[in-house]
């Protein structure tokens, strides 16, 4: 019975199914190594290359949009890293203004009462602005973890210049790498029945990719009002990491790190 017309072509079909399975497969595997290599398409697991340096007791906390790690000392986030796409800017949804506690802050995060009263702004850390795409993610973006105690005139001021400026530098990258927060290794005055610390710096460094290319920048803002240029806070990260001590971007390749992190080149970022 094997060797009848219709048992040869029945095996001729089963190993010419196998044989394109197989290149298949092949091809496959070939192609993702060039997909993981774009910036802009990594996974969720990557993100971790682009953290800080996590200090002893401390853990990082997750949100579908922003990752952060938490001060319980200061009743604020230490810093939080979010991406930045093109396609986020563009407006979907209306902000809802839905402040609220963190609920992935077990020890309990600062609260309406904290501000109410203090002549501070509920300043956010990832602006609300960069999230419009999503009704989640915007509405993520009023967690408590993400706010802190910044006075009316920077948080109206030049901080949101900062963030508007950030979020026309996407329109012209394929991607934006951005972790933010206040400097909270100094003594602080307090507000609220939490104590939530008042921080009197606010920091913000960026990694741009476009085109297989890849620039650094960060700015170090003191919490006032200001009508400098936004160049006149730009410095370099290696100075930035000694002055809060946070080090930025330990897990990239050596090299990358440093032609990074030495100089921020205000020249290769647009301000018009």
């Amino acid at each position: 019975m094997l060797n009848t017309p219709k048992s040869i072509f029945k095996i001729g079909l089963v190993i010419l199914l196998v044989s394109w399975v197989s290149i298949i497969v092949a091809f496959s595997f070939k192609e993702i190594p060039q997909l993981i290599e774009s910036p802009s398409l990594k996974s969720e697991i990557d993100d971790t290359l682009f953290y800080p340096k996590i200090d002893s007791g401390e853990s990082v906390l997750h949100h579908l949009y922003y990752d952060f790690v938490y001060d319980e000392n200061h009743e604020q986030a230490k810093w939080i890293f979010y991406k930045l796409y093109p396609s986020y800017i563009i407006k979907t949804y209306e902000r809802k203004n839905d402040f609220r506690s963190d609920p992935l802050v077990f020890s309990g995060s600062a609260d309406h009462s904290d501000y109410r009263g203090s002549g501070f702004d509920r300043g956010h850390l990832m602006p609300a602005a960069d999230m419009v795409w999503s009704k989640e993610a915007l509405s993520e973006s009023f967690f408590y973890s993400n706010m802190s105690p910044q006075h009316p005139s920077f948080n109206r001021g030049i901080w949101k210049r900062l963030e508007s400026r950030v979020r026309k530098w996407v329109t012209k990258s394929d991607s934006l790498y951005i972790i933010t927060g206040p400097k909270l290794n100094m003594k602080l005055n307090t507000i609220g029945h939490n104590e939530v610390s008042v921080p009197e710096y606010y920091y913000k460094v960026i990694l741009k990719f476009h085109q297989n290319n890849t620039d650094g920048i960060a700015f170090l803002m003191p919490n006032q009002a200001s009508k400098s240029d936004l160049t006149d806070y730009v410095t370099a990260i290696d100075a930035l990491e000694e002055d809060l001590g946070i080090d930025f971007f330990h897990n990239l390749e050596d090299s990358l790190e440093t032609s990074i992190e030495n100089k921020s080149d205000p020249s290769k970022w647009f301000w018009k």
